[in-house]
Parts: C-alpha cells; sequence; structure tokens
C-alpha cells in the first residue's frame, strides 16, 4: 500500500517534457510591476529600407588632373628664381631664369629663318613678274616658288621652337623689331594656380626636358584617398556622396567617389577610393589627415533596432529582449551586421512584428542576473 501511494504522488507531480520546458522558459523571462513597465520603451522590428554609410581614414592629395610640373625647357644655370613656395600665380608668368645657349640659339635660328623667308618670297614674286613676260622659263618660276615655301615653313618651325621655350611673344617681336634680346630664358608658368613645390636654386645646373623646377595646382579641388575595407569596398559606387572631416575648426568639406581603385593597397589592405572635393579657402593641404564618411546611393533592406536595444552578455555575444505574450521579456541571441551610430540590421535571431526592447533593457538584464 505504501508503494501503491508513493507512486500516485510522483505521477500527479510529473508533466510532460514540453510542459516542462515552457516553464523554464517562463521562468528566466523578466516581470516587472506596473510602474516599472512605465519606464520601459518597446520597438516593433519591421523590415526597413536603408543606405549604408563607410567611415574610412583618408590623406588630402593634390587633384593630379590640375596640377602640372614644369620641366626646364633650357639647359644652364639658374641666375634668379622669382616666386616663393605657396604663391598663387598666373598662366604665363616668370617663375625663374636661366642662363642658356639653348635660348640664344633659337633666337637666332628664328632670325635667320624670317630674313631667309622674306627674301625667299621677294625672289619668287619677282620671278612670277618675269615668268609673265617671258623672261625666265616656268621651271625656274616654279622653283622659286618652291623655295619660298620651304622658307616659310623653316620659319614656322623656328617660332614654334622658341613658343616650346615659353618664350613671350612680346620678346620674339621684339627681337625681331631689332631690339636687345633677353638675356636668359625664363622659365613660366604653364597654368595659372599655386606654386606647391619648388625644386631649384640659383646657381643649380638644369638638363633641358629631364630637370624639374615646379610644381603649379590648382587648389580650389583637392582628392581625398579614403582606405575602405574590402569587406565594405562592395557597399559603395561612383559618384556617391561623402562627407571629409578635417578635425579643425574648419568644418566638414562635401565631395564625391570618382574612382575606386580596381587592387588592393598591399600596406593596408585597403581599398582606395578617391573623393574629389571643392576646397574653399585652400584648408585641406596635401598629406592632410582626415575622416571620410561615404553613403551608399544603394538601397539595402533589413530588420533595424536601435543601438540601446542590443546587449552584450559575458563571452560578448549581442542579445536583445523581446516583450512576451504574457507581459514579460525573454531574452534573445541576434546575429548583427551593418551598423551606424543609431541603429543596427539584425541579419538573424528577429522576425518581423517581434516587439524588441529599447529603452530600459539594461533595466531588465540588472533584474535578470538577480
Amino acid at each position: 500500500m505504501v508503494a501503491a501511494v508513493a507512486l500516485v504522488l510522483v505521477a500527479g507531480c510529473s508533466s510532460p517534457p514540453e510542459q516542462q520546458q515552457n516553464a523554464s522558459d517562463t521562468a528566466a523571462n523578466v516581470r516587472l510591476t506596473k510602474a516599472q513597465l512605465s519606464r520601459i520603451a518597446i520597438y516593433t522590428v519591421v523590415p526597413l529600407g536603408y543606405r549604408q554609410r563607410i567611415e574610412a581614414p583618408g590623406t588630402v592629395d593634390f587633384d593630379n588632373d590640375q596640377a602640372t610640373a614644369v620641366v626646364s625647357p633650357f639647359t644652364g644655370p639658374v641666375t634668379r628664381t622669382l616666386v616663393a613656395l605657396g604663391q598663387h600665380v598666373v598662366k604665363g608668368q616668370p617663375l625663374a631664369l636661366v642662363q642658356s645657349g639653348d635660348f640664344a640659339a633659337a633666337i637666332g635660328t628664328y632670325r635667320k629663318a624670317v630674313v631667309a623667308a622674306a627674301n625667299a618670297r621677294r625672289i619668287a614674286t619677282v620671278d612670277k613678274d618675269l615668268l609673265a613676260h617671258n623672261g625666265i622659263s616656268e621651271r625656274e618660276a616654279t622653283q622659286a616658288q618652291a623655295d619660298a615655301a620651304s622658307a616659310d615653313a623653316d620659319r614656322a618651325a623656328a617660332l614654334q621652337a622658341l613658343l616650346a621655350l615659353n618664350v613671350d611673344r612680346g620678346a620674339i617681336r621684339n627681337a625681331m623689331s631689332g631690339g636687345a634680346a633677353e638675356a636668359a630664358g625664363v622659365i613660366r608658368a604653364p597654368v595659372s594656380g599655386t606654386i606647391v613645390d619648388k625644386q631649384i636654386t640659383p646657381g643649380q645646373l638644369l638638363q633641358a626636358g629631364s630637370s624639374p623646377t615646379f610644381t603649379v595646382a590648382n587648389l580650389s579641388q583637392v582628392w581625398v584617398l579614403a582606405q575602405v575595407s574590402s569587406s565594405e569596398v562592395g557597399a559603395i559606387g561612383l559618384n556617391d556622396a561623402a562627407e571629409i572631416d578635417p578635425g579643425t575648426n574648419a568644418g566638414v568639406f562635401h565631395g564625391r567617389v570618382e574612382n575606386i581603385a580596381a587592387s588592393v593597397d598591399p600596406a593596408t589592405r585597403a581599398v582606395i577610393a578617391r573623393v574629389v572635393a571643392p576646397n574653399p579657402g585652400d584648408l585641406l593641404k596635401k598629406a592632410m589627415y582626415v575622416d571620410v564618411s561615404i553613403e551608399s546611393n544603394r538601397v539595402s533592406t533589413g530588420l533595424l533596432v536601435p543601438v540601446s536595444a542590443v546587449l552584450r552578455d559575458e563571452q560578448n555575444l549581442p542579445f536583445v529582449y523581446l516583450a512576451q505574450r504574457d507581459g514579460s521579456f525573454a531574452r534573445r541571441n541576434v546575429t548583427l551586421g551593418y551598423h551606424d551610430a543609431q541603429r543596427y540590421d539584425v541579419t538573424s535571431g528577429l522576425n518581423n512584428g517581434d516587439r524588441v526592447v529599447v529603452n530600459g533593457a539594461i533595466f531588465l538584464q540588472f533584474m535578470q542576473n538577480q
């Protein structure tokens, strides 16, 4: 009889395994009083579209499409430099003087070519008149015309040689009118801009076509080379808007992505995204470190939750608290994807319609750990 009573008691106190599991889960959930519930904010999860914002470090560089290295067209020593670093120059402005036989020879060649062309043209005109009066043969007149055309071509070539040396046309006209030619070759600015590099000093010997002298750059627009991680480069594209923060009182500069490198930088394992940005006031300087924020034009869709909803457990794994139908709150492990300063994209662990605690989650964690 004692054994039978014991068996009945055991059977009455037992429940199916499924009911035991549900009871265990319910017991592990957090329950709050009405006063405590008033301080809890809940957010219903639904799929939302968003644009990813990629944060990356970057460095400032000249816009190489608007920066020109000035190479000396003369061979000879520098006699004088006429500009300083940081000085603004206009196209054609003298930058330096070079004592060069190349310059003197080019002036002399052009003078001879002009005189020879004038004489050949005069002879051709006379021979044409003589031919009309049967004074010479047609062959002789034709040869005179050919000689005049050849002399004109030599004169044009000599002029182009002078222009290639950046000789001012006023100096050329002065030399041809009998005035004194310039005593030295003049290195001139090929474009308007700012002197950002100066590589010569007086007395330095230059070689024509190979000696760099200055770099002139238009600083009204610069390149910003953003180092985007290989895992994020797929989210950006050409013409994406970008913000450049130099971390100074200058504020934020705005630009756009103009180019994405086809290879990974072997030193940083990052992909360089080139951002073109206006540079009012020339405040962005070459080699300056900046923070770049690129907003993708591509729209992604995900289950977004506020950053305040996501907590970390003892293993640093993310989780959230879900509101249950019975009024309790259950912990749910989640997997996080993209995030910005306000939101996380939860890639697994949540479903459409789940109700997540966004304010007060830390209090729930404290209550559960008691």
